[in-house]
């Protein structure tokens, strides 16, 4: 075991056994020292922000709001790691969706047709994902591989813990994608991670006015399973995390076009989609790496860093 995954253990175990109080204060203040730093993640998330709020916000204003960014950031970390010993009634009082939003999915759980549902870096995708485990729908994601080995092995122990079923992006006994196709068809809910593309291969689409490219599993599996498709906003009430889904979004027939067009017109309602609940909670959007294609600089290209837990990914 190397000092990074020892860091997880020791986070994982230490914040777990102090009061929530004690703990809050401690990652607030951590927060708001990496706002007076301005390491490269923290500037990564300024840039992130402005492109958000546009070029209209005053500087002291955009200030404020990287501020409340890294607390909220802060909080996702100090929730995340005090999920495990949470039980179900506190994992249920935790999170919120929007009565609607418990209606669609319960009905597409219970109908046997599954439910895909594109969601941003925001508020506590854990949490949510913990909360559909703790209602009872089967819940089947994917995670993204990353090194340290040791790491990555432990975050898919903590959520398997929590009731989900996570599958490796690649090394599984099967793709992930056709996982996903009979998970979907046995009626499973399949949240996938969906405002940042880590392939290479994602399709282009307009994000807050300018190009980026966003992962395609989500389009495709809506496509090839006939699945509704919905796109979450995530964001942080003072006592919970909360979530609303909108849709199901309207899926392209085969009559409008060869599947690569259809793949990148619905990719970019999910771009829309996903846009619009950021724009609502700017302040819980926890992008810290470059978004866009024509960003450069601090957090350009490169692997995450490993403070950055493996996401749940719409690379499939």
């Amino acid at each position: 075991m190397n000092l990074t995954e020892l860091g997880y253990v020791a986070g994982w175990r230490l914040v777990r056994a102090l009061p929530r109080p004690v703990v809050a204060a401690a990652f607030r203040a951590g927060a708001d020292r990496a706002h007076r730093s301005g390491g490269g993640g923290t500037a990564r998330l300024r840039a992130n922000l402005r492109r958000v709020v546009g070029p209209e916000l005053p500087e002291a204003e955009l200030d404020d709001l990287l501020r409340r960014g890294l607390r909220s950031y802060a909080r996702y970390w100090m929730e995340t790691f005090r999920l495990p010993a949470l039980s179900r009634e506190q994992l249920l009082a935790g999170f919120r969706l929007a009565p609607e939003g418990v209606d669609r999915l319960a009905a597409d759980v219970a109908a046997g047709r599954g439910a895909v549902v594109a969601l941003p870096h925001a508020g506590n995708w854990d949490a949510a994902g913990a909360w559909v485990a703790a209602t009872g729908w089967p819940i089947t994601t994917v995670a993204e591989r990353l090194k340290p080995e040791g790491i990555y092995q432990r975050f898919l122990a903590f959520r398997r813990g929590l009731g989900m079923e996570i599958l490796p992006t690649h090394g599984g006994e099967r793709p992930a994608f056709d996982v996903l196709v009979d998970r979907l068809r046995a009626g499973a809910v399949v949240p996938l991670l969906a405002d940042r593309d880590l392939s290479a291969r994602g399709i282009e689409v307009d994000f807050f006015g300018a190009r980026t490219r966003l992962p395609a599993g989500p389009a495709l599996l809506a496509l090839r399973t006939g699945a509704p498709l919905y796109v979450a906003s995530l964001w942080y009430e003072p006592d919970a995390a909360c979530a609303s889904i909108e849709g199901p979004l309207p899926v392209p027939g085969e009559d409008s076009g060869p599947l690569d067009q259809r793949v990148r017109a619905l990719t970019q309602r999910i771009a829309d989609g996903l846009a619009a609940g950021i724009a609502r909670h700017p302040e819980d959007w926890h992008m810290l790496q470059r978004m866009w294609l024509d960003q450069r600089g601090t957090g350009d290209g490169g692997p995450r860093p490993v403070s950055t837990p493996p996401a749940a990914t719409g690379t499939v």
